[in-house]
């Protein structure tokens, strides 16, 4: 048996199911190929249930510091199952929400792997093995990423796991050795040692959050080490052995050689590609590198299938992703979309602080060949900040001198990632720093930081 379909999306994460829905609101027939939960792993195992157990952690903290705010607490404890069992329930909801979505957008969940075939065709296995042939006017590869691992550092998801297993582990482990610092790699290394776990980051290169604008990396080190995180910066993980009750981590440091004792490690090493066995070759589409090769518009080599997501250049975000399937189901739907600037995507860090940051750094600025105004200002002079006992971090803002253009701003501190869309919009509009300024931010909020800020980058700041 066949069916044919105006659009075929291979995966049902950030990418593919925002791409099927707005195909459907466009008049499409749409089928959405899915070998596991819909929401694919952000919704089911990376931003939505990660973001759960942070939640969590969060609110054990305010517990422990319950008497910095007056209120008298005692006897609270972590309930390590009860955190994960949440978890999981807010990704089943978030999950069966794509459920509804795609039977109010009239979209046909076909279960199982795809494989592209000549022809615009699409041969999907089941779970039992019974192989159907799918064929659309277009097919949108959106399948998505998965845990990278090194050669000396091979997951065995008992004592070598990697971020999936880090967030439905039977037990809280006493010891964690975190290889790598980025986004995955501090908030887990957050979660856990909020919760009582001993904590250590091993980092290759010489900062932690390395693709941060130099001061936030700076910071967010200052605050894990006042939290009890022991950091290896300049570090290599070069062997683990795992023979005996706890993991024995070798560590190659600037020192020369350590070796590290734990219960757990956790390889955070970034993420590769799901491009393996999905029929690429066959049907000839160009890859490079591990990634599909696309227009500005996400048209493979291939007439009628496009690629989005973390399968194609670009960062591996979920709001990328999104963007790119409505961009892309837009064009083909023969609207006049403009392709996205890659240099206003904001990127966000759910740590305590939280990270969040868009456009460029400092150093990079500089690189550009721009003469830069750059402003700065301090949680610890904010009322707000101060009020919630949360004034670790900063509003940093960079902007070109000549011209006003806002070209960065990075941030850290409580509740940024909420406050970050105020300069993406801004840069959007091409929103100079004068307009910034004589913008009027509410009182009290942490968002009058980002106002203060760009006063301080033009000598107009007040309240420092």
């Amino acid at each position: 048996m066949s069916a044919k379909y105006d659009l075929i999306v291979i995966g049902s994460g950030p990418g593919g199911y925002v791409a099927a829905i707005r195909a459907s609101q466009l008049g499409m027939k749409v089928g959405v190929v899915e070998k596991a939960e819909l929401g694919g792993v952000c919704l089911n195992w990376g931003c939505i249930p990660t973001k759960a157990l942070l939640k969590s952690a969060q609110v054990y903290e305010y517990i422990k510091h319950a008497e910095d705010y007056g209120i008298e607490v005692s006897d609270a404890s972590v309930n390590f199952e009860s955190m994960i069992k949440r978890s999981r329930e807010v990704a089943n909801g978030m999950s069966k929400g794509i459920q509804f979505l795609f039977k109010k957008n009239k979209i046909d969940h076909i279960a199982g792997f795809g494989k592209l075939k000549p022809n615009k065709t699409v041969e999907v296995e089941d779970g039992k093995g019974a192989k159907t042939d799918y064929t659309a006017s277009h097919i949108i590869l959106a399948t998505g990423g998965k845990a990278r691992e090194l050669p000396n550092l091979k997951i065995d998801n008992e004592k070598i796991i990697g971020y999936r297993k880090a967030m439905v582990l039977d037990k809280k482990p006493e010891s964690m050795v975190i290889v790598g610092s980025g986004a995955i790699g501090v908030e887990f290394a957050y979660l856990y040692n909020a919760i009582g776990t001993k904590v250590t980051i091993v980092e290759y290169l010489p900062a932690i959050v390395p693709v941060e604008d130099e001061e936030i990396s700076k910071q967010l080190e200052r605050s894990f080490k006042k939290a009890g995180i022991t950091i290896m910066t300049g570090a290599e993980v070069t062997a683990v052995d795992t023979s005996g009750k706890k993991c024995k981590v070798s560590i190659k440091t600037k020192k020369g050689e350590e070796s590290v004792a734990c219960d757990i490690v956790l390889s955070a090493v970034g993420v590769s590609t799901n491009v393996e066995g999905i029929g690429l070759e066959e049907v000839g589409i160009k890859v490079e590198k591990g990634k599909v090769v696309v227009n500005e518009f996400y048209k493979t080599n291939v007439e009628g299938i496009y690629a989005i997501g973390d399968i194609v250049q670009g960062p591996a975000l979920a709001h990328v992703a999104s963007a790119e399937g409505i961009l892309c189901v837009e064009k083909i739907s023969g609207l006049n979309p403009e392709p996205i600037n890659y240099n206003n995507i904001p990127g966000c860090t759910y740590c305590q602080p939280e990270i969040a940051s868009v456009g460029y750094t400092e150093k990079a600025a500089k690189e550009a060949g721009y003469e830069i105004k750059v402003g700065k200002f301090p949680f610890s002079a904010s009322g707000k900040a101060s009020a919630g006992g949360v004034k670790d971090g900063f509003v940093k803002v960079i902007y070109d001198a000549k011209y006003g253009e806002w070209l960065g701003a990075h941030m850290i501190g409580a509740n940024v990632t909420e406050m970050i869309a105020e300069v993406v919009a801004s840069r959007k509009l091409e929103t100079t720093g004068h307009e910034i300024i004589k913008t009027i931010h509410p009182h009290p909020t942490m968002s009058e930081a980002v106002m203060e800020a760009t006063a301080a980058a033009y000598d107009e700041v007040i309240h420092l």
